[in-house]
């Protein structure tokens, strides 16, 4: 039987990952199925059954239930447990595994857009220690980064996240986040802010060294302000949509046998999907 996979989540409309998939499918001919399924909190469980009963092969999870299913499953990575969250499941000899891809999309889509970062990137600032903080500081710890600061409007939220990581992470208030960006290699804007629809990021960048890499992982619009602002003091801007296609490589593997390559192609297949919604 081909393979069928899934992403749920609640709303679940506007995900691309069906594009994405879809299009890897149609690119190595492989049969099998990719589709979007909302599933309410309530009913969480019930779907789990049904690919643990082997309905489906395997999957993607998004928002609300990237915490809940861990709960549901059987073996979560060591990437999943350190972040307390995942995004990818699969069958494996009866049981369900889950993990976090975040991770290795965020790492390899860096790797991709600015060859040899880790030689040069010794402080980093992170905007926010939301969940997606979280897999980013955790994927920049691997890496051996000597000093990460978490900058979010909660100190507390952010102390939390630096203690249960640990070093080389460490808190800042909010307010320091202008003064920030003059010692930082690396900043990653890790919050909501700036997407369309939310609110501005506001920071100052006059402090920002040429050379300096922002990474956003906002990726509607594809050029956020911070990204064009980064762009016009000489930074180095990489963006968010990056991540998105290499956070789908592992699962995608896993699934349909496989892994595919983030090609220029793909890209732009996605690109134009963002531009006319």
């Amino acid at each position: 039987m081909s393979p069928r996979c899934f992403v749920i989540g609640h709303p679940i409309a506007h995900s691309r990952s069906p594009l994405i998939h879809g299009e890897w499918l149609r690119q190595y001919g492989l049969a099998g199925s990719y589709e979007r399924v909302d599933v309410a909190p309530a009913d969480l469980p019930a779907f789990i059954a049904k690919l643990r009963e082997g309905e489906f092969t395997g999957g993607n999870v998004t928002v609300p239930h990237k915490e809940a299913v861990m709960a549901l499953v059987d073996e979560v990575s060591e990437a999943g447990r350190a972040i307390g969250a995942v995004n990818t499941l699969w069958r494996e000899d009866g049981r369900i595994v889950a993990d976090n891809t975040d991770v290795p999309g965020f790492l390899a889509h860096l790797d991709a857009t600015v060859p040899g970062w880790q030689g040069r990137i010794r402080t980093v600032l992170v905007l926010g220690a939301g969940g997606a903080a979280r897999g980013i500081c955790y994927g920049l710890k691997s890496r051996g980064v000597e000093r990460i600061i978490v900058a979010n409007r909660s100190l507390e939220r952010a102390a939390e996240m630096a203690a249960s990581l640990g070093r080389p992470l460490e808190a800042a208030d909010w307010a320091r986040r202008d003064a920030l960006v003059g010692e930082a290699d690396l900043i990653v804007n890790t919050t909501a802010l700036g997407m369309q629809g939310k609110p501005p990021l506001e920071i100052d960048l006059s402090r920002l060294r040429p050379g300096t890499v922002v990474d956003d992982i906002v990726y509607v619009p594809l050029k956020t302000t911070l990204l064009a602002e980064a762009g016009r003091r000489g930074g180095v801007p990489v963006d968010g949509l990056g991540m998105l296609l290499h956070q789908a490589v592992p699962g995608f593997g896993r699934w349909f046998g496989i892994t595919p390559e983030v090609t220029p192609a793909l890209r732009a297949l996605i690109e134009a999907d963002i531009l006319k919604a």
